[in-house]
C-alpha cells in the first residue's frame, strides 16, 4: 500500500518502452506495484496526494534485471587476495538494474550459500529485487539444506542451481549422469514451488562446448528450458553451437564482457544482433554483466596471468551499443528485461504494465540512467544517487 515511503508517483510526458513501444503516456505508482497507465491526454487519477513528475519526453523502461550476478564478490583464483568485494546497492541502481540475481562461481568453498542468501536478504532491505542460485561451478552442489531440490523448495530467494561450470579446467569435470541428477532436482523443485527450476550452466574455453547439453536433450526427458548456459559468446564457435540449442527450447545467456579486436569470441552486442539476424526464438536470448566475478586470464598451466572484474553497468553500455547500431528499442531491451522474467518466472519484473512491479528506469539524452525506481521508491533522482547501501559512504 502506498505510505509515507512508497508514496502515489504519477510519472507524465514518459516515452515507453514496455518493452514494446506504447508512445506518450502517463504511468501512476502505488505501493511498489503499477497502478494506472493512460495516454499523455487522459485524465489523470484525481483526489490523492501523489508526486507528479514531468518526464518531459524521456524514455521509460523497466528496470534492467541482471541474471549473473557475483553479489558476494567472486574471484579468488589468484590466491585470497584476489577475492572480489560484495557489489554495493548504487552500483547496480546507478546502472538501472533493479533486479538482480546472485550467484557463487568458482570459490563455493570459502564463500557460502548462506552468505550469498544473506547478501540477498540485505540487498531486499535496501530495495532490490535480489534471487539467488544455490551451488556453484562444483558438484556436489553446495547447499543450505544438504540437496539442491531442498533449497530452491525452502530458501525463498532461491530459484534454481548454479552457475555450475561445463567445459573449463576450473570445474568439477561432471559426468553426464552428474548433469541429470542436478537438472532433475531443479526441475522437481520448480515443479513444487513455481520457481524457475533451471541449471544456469558456466560454459568455459573447453572444445567440449555444450555436448553435454546437447546429450541431455537427446538423451533424457527433462523439458530443455532446465538447462541455461551462460558466457556463450566467449568463443565464436561455442555461440554458434548455443544458437541451435536455443532452437531446441534452451535459453541461453551472452555476458556483457570485454572483448579485443580480433579475439575469438562476441561482444554482447555483437551476439545479439547475430542471434537475432539468425531467425532463432527472440524470447531465448539474455544478456548479464557478471558484475562482481573475476574475468581472468590463464595460462597453459591453468595459472591465471591477470584479471579484470565484471560491472553493473556492462547491461547499459550494451544497451547504448545497440541502440546507435541502429537496433530499435523494441528489439534490443527483451534480453535485459522481460526475457529474464520469463525465464525465471518472476511475475511482474521486466515490463510496463498495470500490476507489474514499480521497476523504471528513465534514461537521459545520453543513455544513462537518470531515474531510478525500484520497488515504488527513488533510488536516483536527475542523476543523482537518492539512496545508498548501508555503508557505502556519502
Amino acid at each position: 500500500m502506498p505510505g509515507p515511503d512508497r508514496p502515489l508517483i504519477l510519472l507524465r510526458n514518459a516515452e515507453v518502452c514496455a518493452p514494446e513501444r506504447l508512445g506518450r503516456r502517463q504511468v501512476l505508482l502505488g505501493g511498489g506495484r503499477i497502478l494506472w497507465i493512460g495516454a499523455a491526454s487522459d485524465e489523470a487519477p484525481r483526489g490523492l496526494p501523489m508526486e507528479v513528475v514531468d518526464l518531459e519526453g524521456r524514455c521509460l523502461l523497466p528496470g534492467l534485471i541482471d541474471g549473473h550476478v557475483h553479489v558476494t564478490g567472486g574471484g579468488g583464483e589468484g590466491g585470497f587476495a584476489t577475492r572480489v568485494p560484495p557489489v554495493p546497492l548504487s552500483r547496480f541502481t546507478s546502472a538501472g538494474i533493479t533486479t538482480v540475481i546472485g550467484l557463487l562461481g568458482t570459490d563455493d568453498c570459502a564463500r557460502t550459500p548462506r552468505e550469498l542468501v544473506a547478501t540477498l536478504l540485505a540487498l531486499r532491505e535496501e530495495g532490490l529485487g535480489a534471487y539467488g542460485y544455490c551451488g556453484g561451478y562444483h558438484l556436489p552442489p553446495a547447499t543450505i539444506t544438504g540437496s539442491v531440490c531442498g533449497d530452491i523448495v525452502f530458501v525463498d530467494p532461491l530459484i534454481g542451481v548454479g552457475e555450475l561450470a561445463i567445459s573449463d579446467h576450473r570445474s568439477s569435470q561432471p559426468t553426464f549422469d552428474q548433469l541429470l541428477h542436478v537438472a532433475s532436482e531443479a526441475h522437481v523443485a520448480g515443479l513444487m514451488t513455481g520457481k524457475a527450476g533451471i541449471v544456469h550452466l558456466h560454459l568455459g574455453d573447453g572444445a567440449r562446448g555444450l555436448e553435454l547439453v546437447r546429450r541431455a536433450l537427446a538423451e533424457s526427458e527433462l523439458p530443455a528450458r532446465v538447462f541455461n548456459p551462460t558466457h556463450v559468446n566467449r568463443r565464436k564457435a561455442l555461440f554458434e553451437e548455443a544458437v541451435e540449442l536455443a532452437r531446441r527450447g534452451c535459453s541461453i545467456d551472452l555476458t556483457a564482457f570485454p572483448v579485443e579486436d580480433g579475439e575469438d569470441a562476441w561482444s554482447a552486442a555483437d551476439g545479439l544482433i547475430r542471434y537475432l539476424e539468425s531467425g532463432a526464438p527472440v524470447e531465448r536470448i539474455t544478456i548479464s554483466s557478471d558484475a562482481g566475478g573475476c574475468l581472468p586470464c590463464f595460462d597453459g598451466d591453468g595459472r591465471m596471468t591477470h584479471m579484470d572484474v565484471g560491472a553493473p553497468g556492462a547491461l547499459l553500455t550494451t544497451l547504448r551499443e545497440l541502440l546507435a547500431r541502429g537496433l530499435p528499442m523494441e528489439r534490443a531491451l527483451p534480453a535485459c528485461t522481460a526475457n529474464v522474467a520469463r525465464l525465471l518466472r518472476l511475475p511482474g519484473k521486466g515490463v510496463i504494465a498495470v500490476g507489474a512491479d514499480a521497476d523504471l528506469l528513465v534514461l537521459d539524452e545520453h543513455g544513462q540512467a537518470r531515474d531510478v525506481i525500484a520497488g515504488g521508491r527513488w533510488h536516483r533522482r536527475d542523476g543523482e544517487r537518492s539512496r545508498r547501501g548501508t555503508f557505502e559512504v556519502a
